[in-house]
């Protein structure tokens, strides 16, 4: 699903137009990402998951164009998981 599909399930599921919807969609994606990148490490919604900052350390790795050996730096980026409660398993097999 696309920010587009998003924003259309959104609309239909609170029975809003869908500017107006997309208006919420885009802030809340937006309060997400402006929270991880202030340096907060984490937002956890209870019965959904939790977004948080996770460390990669620095690699060895491989230009897949050349061949040639190369050091891939240490970043942070962002993680989901998944609550237990969100269990996508079950339902596709209900």
């Amino acid at each position: 699903m696309n920010r587009t599909q998003l924003i259309d399930a959104f609309a239909e599921k609170a029975e809003l137009p869908k500017t107006n919807a997309a208006k919420y969609v885009n802030t809340m994606l937006g309060i997400i990402a402006d929270t991880l990148c202030e340096g907060n490490q984490e937002i956890a919604i209870p019965d959904f998951g939790r977004f948080f900052i996770k460390h990669v350390a620095e690699r060895q790795g491989v230009n897949p164009s050349t061949g040639e050996r190369m050091t891939i730096e240490a970043h942070d980026k962002v993680t989901f998981k998944a609550s237990e409660n969100l269990s996508i398993f079950s339902r596709k097999h209900n």
